[in-house]
């Protein structure tokens, strides 16, 4: 199977991965890989790794990725390309979960050359102000949450202001 993706610098942030071919809607693009670990140990390495960005003052940078209700995946080790896909409140893609194995699918038809992008979709009782979007797009609402979420952020925004 020829490799949909190419790494390249990114606008987002950083590095992500670009469409090297045209993609289908519903196309399997890329696992995401790492070790598999229990929530708890999940829970202690996504701390651990947000701390860490902090302290490099990096947004975000956490690769723990939810399997199931007893194991999370951590994906931040090399060989898990998947971890450089960047988030976007206007995605192409998504997250499928299918025998226990995490894949980004396509959810539109992707041009050549196209970032692929995912909603990250954190929920909205962490502390939002921890994730701070970057996305750019016309649907961007500042922060990386679930788009489920976004009721909740937009009224207490409102009232900020």
């Amino acid at each position: 199977m020829k490799k949909l993706w190419q790494k390249r610098n990114s606008a987002v942030h950083g590095r992500g991965l670009f469409a090297s071919v045209y993609i289908k809607k519903g196309t399997e693009i890329i696992e995401y890989i790492g070790d598999k670990v229990n929530k708890k140990e999940g829970d202690k390495r996504a701390w651990e790794q947000m701390k860490r960005a902090k302290k490099n003052k990096k947004n975000g940078m956490v690769y723990v990725f939810q399997l199931n209700k007893k194991y999370d995946i951590d994906g931040g080790v090399l060989r898990n390309h998947a971890r450089l896909i960047n988030h976007s409140c206007k995605p192409n893609c998504e997250v499928v979960i299918t025998e226990n194995r995490l894949w980004i699918n396509s959810t539109k038809n992707i041009k050549k050359g196209t970032e692929i992008t995912y909603n990250y979709g954190y929920p909205y009782d962490e502390d939002y102000t921890d994730h701070v979007c970057k996305c750019g797009s016309n649907k961007c609402v500042g922060y990386i949450l679930d788009e489920d979420e976004w009721p909740k952020l937009k009224t207490k925004l409102k009232k900020i202001k």
